[in-house]
Order: structure tokens, then sequence, then C-alpha cells
């Protein structure tokens, strides 16, 4: 049997659990499900995530599992995504927890109503666009030190903070002003690989 990911491909939380999937070249079939829609929240769908999110994944043996940082530790169990160093796996954990608390809920929100609710920036909390760059700039700062966030090499630090990152612009975030950031952007794109 294979894995059952239901998710969204507009999502970034989505799309972490499809790129570690692939890299780990685990068998899947993928399910879409509309948030846009509100599929997540219909009866069938809460008897396998009653927080009525996506990404959720079902296991071949019938388990499931949800919130994507512990799908892709799930996933990526002991291969190279994971550092060796305890210390290492702990400060990729660190930039984990920031991307689900001071940059998801910032970046991709703002996406979420400029690209897809179609708002005006008027419409949109000011503070967002501050607090957006603030938190690109603090990323620009250490990709301009280092090519990955822990460890010298490619973890799921990196994949969970590129999947919102990458989307930026349609947030009405110019990452023309982070040079580091866009460099840093390829490099994942292409060790994934997945589409620029």
């Amino acid at each position: 049997m294979k894995i059952t990911i239901y998710g969204d491909r507009i999502s970034g939380n989505c799309l972490k659990v499809k790129w570690v999937a692939d890299r780990m070249g685990l068998a899947y079939d993928w399910i879409d499900v509309d948030i846009l829609s509100g599929e997540a929240k219909t009866p069938d769908f809460l008897k396998l995530n009653p927080a009525g999110q996506v990404p959720t994944v079902v296991l071949p043996d019938g388990r499931s599992l949800a919130q994507s940082g512990a799908i892709i530790w799930h996933f990526a169990e002991g291969s190279d995504l994971i550092p060796a160093s305890p210390f290492d796996r702990a400060k990729m954990l660190e930039w984990m927890f920031w991307e689900q608390y001071s940059h998801e809920p910032i970046i991709a929100v703002r996406r979420f109503h400029k690209h897809y609710l179609s708002k005006t920036d008027d419409e949109i909390d000011p503070s967002l666009l501050v607090k957006g760059n603030a938190c690109l700039a603090r990323m620009e700062t250490v990709l301009s030190a280092q090519r990955w966030f822990v460890a010298g090499a490619l973890s799921l630090a990196d994949i969970a903070l590129v999947a919102y990152t990458r989307f930026a612009p349609e947030g009405g975030f110019d990452l023309d002003r982070y040079p580091a950031i866009r460099s840093w952007i390829s490099r994942v794109e292409e060790a994934l690989p997945i589409e620029p």
C-alpha cells in the first residue's frame, strides 16, 4: 500500500510534504483538497484530521498524521535532510518552529489576502508587510554568510522556509531586495528538485 497525501497545491505547507516525499522516493497517492471551497471541513475529511487542515497523510497501516513539520520529519527520519549532530538537529527545529510561528503567519497570510482574496494593500493589515520584510531581512542576513540554514547542507529547515518564501512576491514582497534569499531559493529548487 502507498502513503496517501491530502493536500492543496496552493499551500506551501502541503508542498513541503510533497517535496520531501519526492526527495525520499516515497510512493504516494496525492488527493487534492480545495481549501478555498472548504473541502478540508467536510465530515469525511474531519474523520482523518479533526482540525480540518491540510496537509494530512494516511500511512500504509491506516494511521494518519497532520502538521507539515511532523510529516516531513517522519518522512525524512534517518536521511541526510536531518543533521546527525544533536545540536544541529535542534537548530533545524529552531528554524522550523520559527517558520511556523513567525514567518508563515505573516508571509503566507499576506499572500493569501493579496493573491487569492484579491484584496488591495489598503484592505490588508499594513503591519504584515513590515513584519514580513523583517523576517526576510533576518533570513537575508543568515544567507549572506552561509549557503544553508543549518550545518552547511540542505535540511528540513531549508525546505520549511523555502515553501512560502518563494511565493513571497505574490504577497507583495520584493525579493529583489534580498539577493542572498533569491540565490538560496534557486539552490533549494535545484537540490530537491522543484519547479521554479
